[in-house]
């Protein structure tokens, strides 16, 4: 239990709402920023403003999964008013005072290394990483069947990078009867592709395997579908990049040939809030009653 454990949970969108719901039930002491659209009440959670909330009482800080921009703001869909944590906020709260955030930007990292305080990135994590992949792929398919004229099954896709994720949307893309490559860099990865029973190819060869493709999925943040391999695609393949901002892909020149690319991180938060907000739900309980027992 989290009985007298002030959590402040500032921003974000609807996975927030099932970690109020589930901090609650572990009888959590919530405060609530960036809710004031809010209108269902949670039992134990207080609406308040950055300016109203003592800093010094609170044990640990949830940051959407988004984390802070460069603007030192959080963004949060309950609410119209901007939220921005300033350097001397942060520097009110007690040493041990904890950061949960989704991702790490480099203004959140700044300031939390300025002021020492501890930082978990939820997104970093294997567990949720792993969990966040079944919702992804599930996304993934609902955004090729909605952007291709032919069906999954029978088609040929390239998967890149054999990750958390690419693992997960290899396997899935392979069940529904997709004829699947995964590109990667490391052997050992290259390897474990093969026992999985799809083809595994060098990301040195990708241009050599993309003129045969119908949709090239990418899960690598790093520029990897550059132009010359992008030149190589047939007109009517699909790209989907799953690579967090800005991807791993050379959207000017797809768009130069008629190809159809999408940017789409965060799409677990999109196609299935309630289940993604589980997932990390659930971690962070974990994680602040491990806090809790330090």
């Amino acid at each position: 239990m989290l009985t007298d454990m002030h959590v402040a949970i500032i921003g974000g969108d609807a996975r927030q709402l099932e970690i109020i719901r589930k901090l609650s039930e572990l009888d959590a002491k919530l405060s609530l920023v960036g809710f004031d659209q809010l209108d269902d009440g949670v039992a134990g959670a207080k609406k308040q403003t950055l300016q109203t909330l003592d800093p010094t009482s609170i044990d640990a800080i949830v940051l959407p999964v988004s984390g802070m921009n460069s603007k030192d703001e959080v963004e949060s869909i309950f609410s119209g008013e901007t939220i921005k944590i300033d350097s001397e906020w942060i520097s009110r709260t007690k040493k041990t005072t904890t950061i949960y955030s989704g991702i790490s930007t480099d203004s959140l990292r700044n300031l939390l290394q300025k002021y020492k305080r501890p930082f978990v990135e939820l997104f970093n994590r294997d567990d949720v990483a792993i969990y966040n992949s079944i919702p992804t792929a599930e996304g993934t398919v609902m955004m090729v069947i909605q952007n291709t004229d032919t069906t999954i099954h029978s088609s040929r896709v390239i998967v890149l990078g054999f990750g958390r994720v690419g693992m997960t949307v290899s396997h899935t893309f392979r069940q529904l009867g997709a004829k699947v490559k995964v590109a990667a860099r490391e052997t050992e990865l290259l390897a474990r592709a093969f026992e999985s029973g799809v083809e595994p190819i060098s990301l040195n060869e990708l241009e050599n395997h993309a003129e045969n493709s119908d949709v090239i999925i990418n899960t690598i943040p790093d520029e990897i579908l550059i132009a010359k391999v992008i030149a190589k695609m047939p007109s009517h393949a699909l790209i989907v990049d799953l690579a967090s901002k800005p991807g791993g892909t050379d959207f000017r020149y797809a768009e130069k040939r008629g190809i159809k690319a999408l940017l789409a991180p965060g799409l677990p938060g999109i196609v299935a809030p309630k289940t993604a907000g589980r997932i990390i739900a659930n971690v962070l309980s974990s994680l602040l009653i491990g806090q809790r027992k330090n």
